[in-house]
Order: C-alpha cells, then sequence, then structure tokens
C-alpha cells in the first residue's frame, strides 16, 4: 500500500500539475522511508503508467461509463489498470483491493464502488482478449505504443517504421544512476575501487569515465558525492563535452549551460586552467551551476545570467569552443521521461526548431577562426538535428562540419555523418546528436 500511495502521489502531480515525473519521483523517494523493494515498486509503477498512458486510457474508457470523471479516481484506476494489465507478478485482488482504498485515502468512500466495478470490467475484458491492440493494423500502432499519432509519423517518415516502432517501444524501467569521477581528483581506476567499497550495484558505462549504478538511496548524502569526489551526469550530457575536445588554457563558452554538468567536465578535462563560461536564462538555474563548480572545487567555471539567444557583439571571435547543447524537443529521452509524450505537441517542435537556428546565429560569431562549434540535442527528429546543422552550413558558409575526436568511442563515431545520431535501441544509450564544426581560416 505505501508504495502505491506513493506511486499514485507521483502520478498525480505530473498529470494534474505538469510537474515533470522524474523530479517529482525524486523527492517523493527523498521524504519516504520506504524498503528498497518498495522504492522499485513505486517507481517502476510511476514510470511504466506514464509510458503506457494512453494505451491505459483507451482500455478504461472502453469500461468507463462518463469520460468528465473526477481527474482523482481517473488516476487511481490508471495505476490499478498498469498492474491489470502490464504486470504479470500483482495479484487482481491486490491491484483492485489497494485501488479502493487508495479512493479512501483521497476522501472519495462514496466511489469505492464505482472503482470496483470499473475494475472488475477491465479485468473481464482482459481475459476475454477485448484489450489487446492488433498488431496487424497499422491504424493502432501508435495506440500498442502508446504514442502520439503525429510523433510515429515523423519518426517514420525520418527512419522508417521499423525503427521507429523500435525506438518508441516502452521499455521496463531498472532506474540506474549514472556517475563519473571528478578528474581532477580520481583517475578511473581510483574511482573504481570507490565504487567496490559502496553497497551499490555497479557495471561499466559505454562512455569513457561512466558508471551504471543502482541502489544508491540517497546518494545526494553520500560523502564522497558532497566532498566532490564525483558527479551525477548523462552520457549524452558527457559526450558533448568531450566532442569540444578542449585543452588546458582555452576560453569556452557553454550557451545553455544548467546544471552544470558539462561545463564541470570541460573544466576538469582542462585540468581547472583557461575560463568556461557557463551561461543560462534562468538565474534560479546558474545556482545550480554554482553549486556543481562548488561541491567539485572548481576554479576556472564563470556562471553567468544571459540569454543566449541575445548576441554580443563584444565577444565576437573570442572563443576558442563554444558548445550549444540546444533546447530541444527530449525525444532521446522518452524511456527516461515518458511523460515528455503527454507534453509534446507538433507546435512545440516548430517553435523549438525556430529557437535552436536563432541560438544558433546568436553564438557562432564567437567562435576564433579554426575554433570549434558544437551543436547537441536530446533529439532523435531529423528537422531538430541533421536539417539544422545544414540549414545553418547555408546560412554560414564560414564553418564547416569536421570528424568528432577519437575521445569518443568509436561503437558510436562508426554512425558519423551530417553529424552523429545516437539512437536508443540501436546504440544501448539515449537519443543524442552531436556535431563538431570549425570556423574557416580567411
Amino acid at each position: 500500500m505505501p508504495a502505491r500511495r506513493l506511486a499514485l502521489n507521483v502520478l498525480r502531480r505530473v498529470t494534474e500539475n505538469g510537474v515533470y515525473a522524474s523530479l517529482s519521483l525524486d523527492e517523493h523517494l527523498h521524504a519516504s522511508t520506504l524498503a528498497q523493494a518498495d522504492r522499485r515498486l513505486a517507481a517502476r509503477l510511476v514510470y511504466d503508467t506514464l509510458d503506457n498512458l494512453i494505451y491505459l486510457d483507451w482500455a478504461l474508457a472502453k469500461v468507463m461509463a462518463r469520460p468528465d470523471t473526477d481527474i482523482r479516481l481517473v488516476n487511481i484506476l490508471r495505476l490499478a489498470a498498469c498492474q491489470l494489465l502490464l504486470e504479470d507478478r500483482i495479484p487482481d485482488m491486490a491491484a483492485t483491493d489497494t485501488a479502493v482504498k487508495l479512493c479512501v485515502d483521497l476522501g472519495m468512500e462514496g466511489l469505492k464502488g464505482v472503482c470496483n466495478g470499473i475494475l472488475r470490467s477491465l479485468i473481464r475484458l482482459r481475459d476475454e482478449g477485448e484489450l489487446k491492440p492488433d498488431p496487424a493494423d497499422p491504424a493502432q500502432t501508435a495506440l500498442r505504443l502508446s504514442v502520439p499519432n503525429w510523433l510515429l509519423e515523423r519518426l517514420s517518415a525520418d527512419w522508417g517504421g521499423e525503427a521507429a516502432e523500435a525506438m518508441l517501444t516502452p521499455r521496463t524501467h531498472i532506474r540506474h544512476l549514472i556517475l563519473r569521477p571528478n578528474l581532477l581528483k580520481l583517475t578511473d581506476a581510483q574511482f573504481e575501487e570507490l565504487l567496490d567499497k559502496k553497497v551499490w550495484e555497479k557495471r561499466p558505462g559505454l562512455v569513457p569515465h561512466a558508471w551504471y549504478v543502482e541502489g544508491a538511496a540517497d546518494i545526494g548524502a553520500d560523502n564522497d558525492f558532497k566532498n566532490g569526489l564525483f558527479s551525477i551526469q548523462s552520457e549524452g550530457s558527457m559526450l558533448a563535452a568531450m566532442a569540444l575536445d578542449v585543452r588546458r588554457g582555452w576560453k569556452v563558452l557553454d550557451c545553455c549551460a544548467a546544471p552544470g554538468g558539462k561545463s564541470c567536465l570541460m573544466s576538469e578535462l582542462m585540468g581547472d586552467t583557461g575560463r568556461v563560461i557557463a551561461w543560462d536564462v534562468y538565474p534560479h538555474r546558474v545556482e545550480l551551476i554554482q553549486a556543481q563548480q562548488k561541491r567539485l572545487h572548481l576554479e576556472n567555471i564563470r556562471p553567468v545570467v544571459r540569454d543566449a539567444t541575445q548576441h554580443r557583439e563584444d565577444l565576437d571571435f573570442s572563443m576558442d569552443a563554444v558548445l550549444l547543447d540546444a533546447p530541444c524537443s527530449g525525444t532521446g529521452d522518452l524511456a527516461d521521461k515518458p511523460d515528455l509524450k503527454l507534453r509534446l505537441k507538433p507546435e512545440n517542435i516548430d517553435a523549438l526548431v525556430r529557437t535552436q537556428a536563432q541560438l544558433l546565429d546568436a553564438v557562432c560569431p564567437y567562435v576564433k577562426e579554426g575554433g570549434t562549434l558544437v551543436y547537441a540535442t536530446c533529439s532523435i527528429l531529423r528537422e531538430e538535428n541533421e536539417a539544422q546543422v545544414l540549414a545553418f552550413l547555408e546560412r554560414h558558409p564560414e564553418f564547416d562540419l569536421r570528424p568528432l575526436p577519437e575521445t569518443i568511442p568509436e561503437r558510436f563515431r562508426q554512425w558519423e555523418g551530417v553529424g552523429l545520431q545516437l539512437l536508443p535501441h540501436r546504440d544501448g544509450v539515449g537519443g543524442f546528436y552531436l556535431c563538431r564544426l570549425r570556423r574557416r581560416f580567411t
């Protein structure tokens, strides 16, 4: 019951208040005293419910008489439907009984019978085979994958239907953190020795310095983390920083830097020499960069509140390298952020593409002759990535494409064309795009 109660609270915050699932789940787990098995159950129920929400709502609509049912009851039913239709380890009785108890928790005791009746009808239709989308019907593919039709259509146009389905197939969520050492304090071998002393489960990641860790319930309270010996950072973020191939003494601009992982990694790779200027448009996000810098004891980072879309002529030709990890659709992170599917709209993509182009035009003048510009997104849509870069090169012939450095593993570089598009189903990491550009010598 406590695990389901926590899962429902997170689900309600996401669907009723627009809070991001990962943030809400982390907050609730941090404040909870649940045993590790219950924490895993709560996380799995949250992510599986959100990942399959379109399908679950379709199934529930077959047994619900009123489409305008109280959203609190709808979320209880969604959570129960996830257990009844997608889980094979949870007895039907446990799912229905806890759903009824959750109605009481939320002050809806009068709806206990309605909740129980809907779920019993759902079980009956499930057992009769009425709740399985037809795999032979292309019109039901998006429903089977629990994604918006428009997103499936765009990805199919970009990558073909089979690859699009593979990218969008809901995954079993075994959440792990990705950790890397503070390179100024630990070698990879020393970091492995440090991890050996922890009770966490670990295995090497696919990117240099990265480790996948499970079982770290409250890593923010870990003394080695607080003392700056290691960081939490996604592999895509690490690759973006590595793509610049920074050198000691360089002056580097990280245009959309928060929460600061890329700036900190570049600082470490530069031996805390030179300068890393870290911009973000929101003051509270710049504070996150400052907190990371302080925790890791880095001196060469200069966090600044600044809107990167506004060009600064005084900075023209002043940077050895510029990193633009641009605002994007986040479609490469759907496995870890399934609530994105509920937020994204076609018009959002169009607006993001315009903002990305505006950012590229605003920041590219800062690059010195012979200097490097890296453009990155966590998207798998071509219009945000390859098409965006080709349009940029049309507008800016003073730049040309350059291959990614050998610091990027060859297993990834083998796919490089107009930049490098990593695909989650093929490459084993989140969907991410990287492109390295150079300002020509005149």
